[in-house]
Parts: structure tokens; sequence; C-alpha cells
């Protein structure tokens, strides 16, 4: 089931490249990436808060996904991202895809104009003209996940060219074998993602960050992705020396998303 969501995912994703090929060139968007500000450190801001041994949320805005549908009706993203800065997020993650996540790169380029905490672009990466796209509304850093570049040239050259555009990557891994081709190139990004949903089941167990932050080498961060909705569950990512994680469901579906950080925080 997963498999065939993120296969459809991905066909989509290349006919949707090739539209805004079409409609924008890479100069036109390296035009536009000339207005926004300098990037703000999205891994620097994560380090500094995982050396201190504090945890680091990245507080995700997403108003839908394709197994829930819609999450969260008023969806208001800028009222969202500053009450999880109140609240003490990290940094934030913004849903791009819009076909299956009812997200935009306009919402990004709102919440980034709007509000000072460095932001990832979350979407489906598999082409250096999304990259160009990325600096355009302004992402901090960017999301690749290995699952959908089974291509390791290809997975080594985004890494390479998101670093020359100036944003960080977290690079997100399921298993073993992912994690291997991910720090392979170069030494691969700071910021490794463990999604804890297995791609063939899709069954969440935070025993899967657990595991492989055993696996990645001290220099790197691990952020653990999926499944984190109590505050004891990021006790228990803390206590396996997990302090950097990703949240979104929980924070989504709560009454009030800026209240649900600060229960996890507490």
């Amino acid at each position: 089931m997963a498999e065939t969501i993120l296969g459809q995912i991905l066909a989509h994703k290349r006919d949707e490249i090739k539209q805004r090929k079409d409609r924008y060139s890479v100069s036109d968007l390296q035009d536009f990436a000339k207005e926004q500000s300098a990037a703000r450190g999205f891994a620097r801001t994560l380090k500094s808060l995982v050396s201190a041994r504090q945890t680091a949320v990245i507080a995700e805005i997403k108003r839908a996904s394709p197994s829930k549908g819609v999450l969260r009706e008023p969806f208001e993203p800028l009222a969202i991202a500053r009450d999880y800065m109140a609240a003490g997020a990290a940094c934030l993650s913004v849903l791009t895809d819009n076909r299956f996540f009812r997200g935009s790169g306009a919402i990004l380029d709102l919440v980034r104009r709007h509000c000072p905490l460095p932001a990832l672009r979350k979407d489906f990466i598999i082409d250096p003209y999304q990259l160009h796209e990325s600096k355009a509304v302004g992402a901090d850093a960017v999301l690749l996940i290995a699952a959908a570049l089974p291509d390791d040239g290809l997975l080594r050259d985004l890494l390479g060219q998101a670093r020359e555009l100036g944003m960080d990557v977290l690079a997100e891994v399921h298993d073993e074998a992912e994690l291997a081709r991910v720090l392979q190139p170069g030494g691969g990004p700071e910021l490794i993602g463990v999604n804890n949903r297995d791609l063939n089941t899709f069954k969440v167990s935070l025993e899967t960050s657990l595991r492989l932050a055993a696996q990645v080498p001290g220099d790197k961060i691990v952020v653990s992705e999926s499944g984190i909705h109590t505050g004891d569950d990021i006790r228990r990512l803390r206590d396996g020396r997990v302090y950097a994680c990703l949240v979104g469901e929980a924070l989504m579906t709560a009454e009030n998303p800026g209240d649900k950080l600060r229960e996890l925080l507490a």
C-alpha cells in the first residue's frame, strides 16, 4: 500500500515538474531567490540545541495527508507558525506538495517571510529544478527521501547542489540499507531523518529511530520522524540519545497546535 502511494506521488510529481519547467525557467527562479532573505541555518539551529542535550522539535505545517485526508480546517499557516515559535519550536517543516497534502510553495514563502524560524521544504524532490524552486520560496533546508531516489548518482547530485545553493538537507531513511546509501556520498548530510513508518506495512515504531541512531556517526544529527504523539515518546527518544524530532500530525490535529507543542516539551 505504502509503495503504491509513493509510486503514485512520484508519477504525479514527474508530470508536475514538466509543467512547472514550462512556466518558470531556472533563471526566473534564481531571480525570485534574490528577493529572499539569507539562509537562517536550519542545521545550525538544531545542532545548537542537540549539543546541549535539549529537545529540538521541527514543528510541521500540513493541511492534509494521503492516508488521513484533511487534518485541519480552517487552516491558517502563518498563525500556526507563530504559535509554534511562541511554544518553543526550533524550526518549521512546511508541506509544499499540493496534490496529496494540499500544500504549496506559496505557503512556505508566506511563513518564511513573516516568521523568523528556519524552515524546511517538505516535498518529494527528485529533480534539481526543485532545488531552485525551494530557494525561490525561501527554504533554508530541503527533504531528500532515499526511498524516492533509488539512483545513487542522482541522490549524490541533489545533495551537492543543495549545498551549493546554501540549503541544508534532511536526508530521510527507513532502514539500514537506505542509511548506508545516504552516508556514502562525501560523508553525507549533517541531518539524518529516520522515518519510523515502515513503507511496506505502514506500522510505526519509535524503535526504528533508536536502532538506526546507534549506527549514525557522532557528527550527524538524527531527527526522528512519525509516531511522536506524547511527552513520553520524546522522553523515550531522549533516553536513546535522539534529541531532535519532527512532529506533524499530533500538532495539526490538536485543538491548539501551540499548546500541544508545549505539552510535548514539558
